[in-house]
């Protein structure tokens, strides 16, 4: 197997997701405040499952050992160094979820929800008793909890697919989506969220999304089952992602 018959099979998915009613939502500002307090969520737990593919695929831990897959060190080191130390647009730098909780605050949406939950993490709760002691609402549970499921299968090639397909090859046409539809009035208060999404499309789709696609391509190689298992990660996490727009668009309406 390799990247043409994964690619067909989550077309329908793609399709499904870049055509949602979720966007035209955007254009009135109380709609973008409630689509951003549980975006935020998936902006959050994105960096879990890069972090899952860092451990996985390079050495984080004292002593230092080689990794066994020096390719996948340069990958994934890469995108940590965009992803959780990137430009903020204000001379210094920052993680992609701090400039999107930055971007929250400047537009007024609410904040507490996450940081009631990352407070209980730091405090040693788990993610799932975080959330319920947040009173997350269940639709954020549910996709966080398979991003989590995930990471805990611990299969390397499921979790780069699920990063890959689900979040990197995926986010750069959503958020030009969100970007073509958002009102231009008020511009101020969206000047870090317009900076926010423009990071991702130029970085996901013009460097990170290609050089995950290719980690995919060195994890799987040459063997069936491990295409079978992206694929099938890869179809998971878009359904996900999928359920939980449909969730937002019906907490929208």
């Amino acid at each position: 197997m390799n990247f043409d018959p994964l690619r067909s099979r989550i077309l329908p998915l793609r399709q499904a997701l870049l055509t949602h009613p979720i966007y035209q939502d955007l254009q009135e500002p109380r709609a973008l405040r409630i689509f951003m307090q549980y975006h935020v969520f998936a902006v959050w737990d994105f960096m879990s499952l890069l972090k899952a593919l860092q451990q996985g695929l390079t050495c984080v831990t004292v002593p230092w050992v080689p990794s066994s897959f020096p390719a996948g060190s340069r990958f994934i080191n890469e995108i940590v160094l965009g992803e959780e130390s990137d430009e903020d647009g204000l001379g210094g730098y920052g993680s992609h979820y701090e400039l999107y909780h930055r971007a929250m605050t400047q537009f007024g949406a609410d904040t507490s929800k996450i940081d009631a939950t990352l407070l209980s993490l730091r405090s040693g709760l788990t993610v799932s008793a975080a959330m319920q002691m947040a009173e997350v609402p269940e639709s954020i549970q549910r996709f966080v909890g398979h991003t989590f499921a995930e990471i805990e299968g611990g299969n390397i090639c499921r979790i780069a697919s699920a990063f890959t397909f689900g979040r990197e090859d995926l986010l750069p046409g959503v958020f030009q989506r969100i970007v073509d539809e958002l009102n231009q009035s008020g511009s101020g208060a969206l000047e870090m969220f317009r900076f926010y999404l423009q990071r991702h499309i130029e970085l996901d789709g013009g460097e990170h999304g290609p050089m995950a696609a290719k980690l995919i391509g060195a994890l799987c190689g040459d063997t069936e089952s491990n295409w079978k298992a992206a694929s099938d990660a890869a179809v998971a996490a878009l359904s996900a992602r999928l359920e939980f727009w449909d969730a937002i668009h019906a907490a929208i309406s």
